[in-house]
């Protein structure tokens, strides 16, 4: 243990062979999904090697991948969670502004229900520039992207928004 947290990269990977088999079946008993298992094993040893040289050795090594397994399900539920309330509180909120926009306009609902289809990263620029009437450029700036990234969305976007209008007609 003292040489992996010193760097000795034989005694790390000696570590990690010993205990790859019991942290699997670990993480396998707790995911209930062989692909999960495999991905949450080599997630919390790579958690564990970045932070092998915080490990106190107040407990085995074992407990430690436990501890760090156990931890990035929970992550990963709550975020799942989190995710879920969300694209629920995005639903009504688009389910809202169809029904005000229904009382105040025509076809704008029909727009906003194909607007609501696209991906959000395609449905941003178009609302950028098409809503909000902001250059390219200056959606590229917001956006962190590429100014042909900001094209190609608009372009896939508005494509996107032809086809479904077109067929609800």
């Amino acid at each position: 243990m003292r040489e992996a947290k010193r760097g000795q990269q034989r005694s790390l990977a000696e570590l990690v062979q010993r205990n790859y088999s019991f942290l699997y079946h670990y993480a396998l008993k707790l995911t209930m999904d062989k692909e999960r298992a495999q991905d949450l094993t080599q997630e919390t040893l790579l958690k564990a090697i970045e932070r092998i040289g915080s490990f106190q050795a107040q407990s085995k090594f074992s407990t430690w991948l436990i501890a760090i397994a156990s931890r990035l399900v929970i992550d990963r539920s709550r975020r799942i969670e989190r995710e879920r309330r969300w694209m629920q509180e995005e639903q009504q909120a688009l389910r809202k502004l169809r029904y005000e926009s229904m009382q105040r306009m025509g076809d704008w609902p029909e727009a906003l229900q194909a607007l609501g289809q696209l991906e959000e990263r395609i449905r941003m620029p178009v609302l950028l520039k098409y809503y909000y009437g902001y250059s390219q450029e200056e959606i590229a700036d917001m956006l962190e992207v590429p100014t042909g990234t900001v094209k190609s969305r608009l372009h896939t976007g508005l494509k996107q928004l032809r086809k479904e209008l077109a067929d609800d007609e």
